[in-house]
């Protein structure tokens, strides 16, 4: 994983709406990255209705929330759509912002292992480097710790 302080990896991924967002272009804005395993789970379902519910808070932070997860643009485009979600989720199927940031790690569930996105969230400071991290998130009050977490 990456460590605070780091300069954030930059990345251009397309979001739900097929979009090209840029990290390094959101330079004077905090911005949330949290990694999901997959779209319309429970938990990543509950992780996206916060983050969407706190919107406007996070904006008043001057901050931006993405989701990020292995699956597809449209099925992104029809999660967001399902349950109404107001944040950008950005579709990384090579990995190409999961690996550096870490969060594809070996897992265990019911005796089987395997390798997934351990949930975890990355707050990047308005300069571009990594303020604070989750790992193995819990879902439940994350989203507001987060937004607790901004100065602003």
């Amino acid at each position: 994983m990456l460590e605070k302080d780091q300069a954030a990896h930059d990345f251009t991924l397309n979001n739900q709406n097929g979009e090209n967002i840029t990290l390094s272009s959101l330079i004077g804005k905090s911005v949330v990255l949290y990694f999901y395993p997959k779209d319309d789970t429970p938990g990543c379902t509950l992780e996206g209705k916060d983050f969407s519910a706190l919107k406007n808070q996070f904006e008043q932070k001057n901050a931006i929330v993405f989701g990020i997860s292995k699956d597809s643009v449209d099925s992104h485009a029809a999660f967001c759509g399902k349950y109404k979600y107001t944040i950008d989720l950005l579709s990384d199927p090579d990995m190409k912002v999961i690996a550096p940031y870490g969060v594809w790690q070996e897992k265990k569930n019911y005796g089987k292992t395997y390798m997934g996105i351990v949930r975890s969230t990355y707050l990047i400071s308005t300069e571009g480097t990594i303020q604070k991290i989750w790992e193995n998130v819990k879902v439940e009050g994350h989203a507001q710790a987060v937004l607790d977490s901004i100065n602003g």
